[in-house]
């Protein structure tokens, strides 16, 4: 287990309880769960055999997801990722690395919690970690900001990526945030300056550097610690320039519009993948991370070790200039004549 101190681990990896928060489009499955609750509690107390409709119903629950999980929408998955439940970056510290040690501070002004980072071990390997962390309640959340990073976190995450090249470790990053904190203390301290200065500094990086979107992917928030040679993401969390509220509210002036924004922005992982933002699509347990931490956690995994074993055989000039090609292939537009419909 990485070194977490009590109060991060009862707070961050608490069981989950399935029926504390349910989603709108999951309602279905849980009316069907309420029935087979109050079917076997029938079936003790009047010592009735009601088996053939439990395994009936149950039978329909499983069909019910199937229908449900196979054809999520774009602000579906949105909200799947922001699940109050979803696995955070300390929960996969915890389950994925051994040994972490949690560094704190820009050596600036002061430390940032919704950033944690600090060198681990990763199949026996050195190397250094980072990620977003949001809260599990109010009070968490509070300490952490909801995950959204002042420029003093981002000038933390250097300090580490410095560390990182110095002493030649793997640089894996998870990345849960819905965007860089924008408030007036922020923007004093120069928080949009913070990421650019992350920016240049990841893409000159000589060692193999990981990202893995593991719930929210918002903005350059998220982009200034996500310049990787490779950038996974999970299959319910979105990578995306803007929320789609937020593109909402500018394109439709009411934030109503979110799920038709949701489905312009393809923001999504598999559009992501096609789009050439993100390089794989890591696939979850069904119904979000959330449901099964450990099964996400192996998949994780997996990701990170697939890829470190790739870029391992790579020069160190080789790991900059192909980070260097990966991003500036994005973005590619074709001009032509405007089509509008009569």
């Amino acid at each position: 287990m990485g070194h977490i101190d009590k109060w991060q681990t009862s707070t961050f990896i608490a069981p989950m309880n399935k029926t504390e928060f349910v989603l709108e489009f999951e309602k279905p499955i849980q009316v069907l769960e309420k029935q087979v609750a109050s079917l076997r509690d029938s079936s003790r107390t009047s010592k009735l055999d009601m088996e053939r409709e439990i395994v009936a119903l149950e039978a329909k629950i499983e069909h019910t997801k199937d229908e449900i999980y196979a054809s999520l929408t774009s602000w579906q998955r949105v909200q799947i990722a922001r699940h109050p439940r979803r696995p955070t970056t300390l929960d996969y510290v915890q389950r994925v690395f051994t040994d972490f040690q949690e560094l704190h501070g820009d050596r600036l002004f002061k430390d940032d919690a919704a950033i944690v980072a600090g060198p681990a071990f990763f199949n026996g390997e050195p190397v250094m970690v980072m990620g977003h962390q949001k809260g599990r309640d109010t009070k968490a959340n509070l300490k952490r900001n909801f995950g959204c990073p002042h420029p003093e976190g981002y000038r933390k995450a250097l300090r580490m990526m410095r560390q990182a090249e110095k002493f030649r470790l793997p640089l894996i990053t998870l990345v849960d945030t819905p965007g860089a904190y924008p408030g007036i203390g922020a923007e004093e301290r120069h928080v949009a300056e913070a990421i650019a200065v992350n920016i240049r500094g990841m893409s000159q990086l000589t060692v193999p550097v990981v990202t893995i979107i593991i719930g929210e992917g918002g903005s350059g928030g998220a982009l200034g610690i996500a310049v990787a040679n490779r950038v996974s993401i999970l299959e319910n969390a979105y990578y995306s320039v803007i929320s789609p509220e937020g593109c909402a509210a500018i394109l439709w002036k009411d934030r109503a519009h979110a799920p038709d924004a949701a489905e312009a922005l393809r923001l999504d992982a598999h559009n992501l993948v096609k789009l050439g933002v993100a390089d794989r699509v890591v696939p979850e347990p069904r119904g979000g991370a959330h449901n099964d931490p450990d099964m996400a956690a192996k998949r994780v995994s997996e990701c990170i070790s697939e890829d470190l074993r790739d870029l391992s055989a790579m020069t160190p000039s080789a790991l900059r200039e192909s980070r260097y090609a990966k991003f500036r292939v994005m973005g590619r537009y074709q001009e032509g004549p405007l089509l509008v419909e009569a």
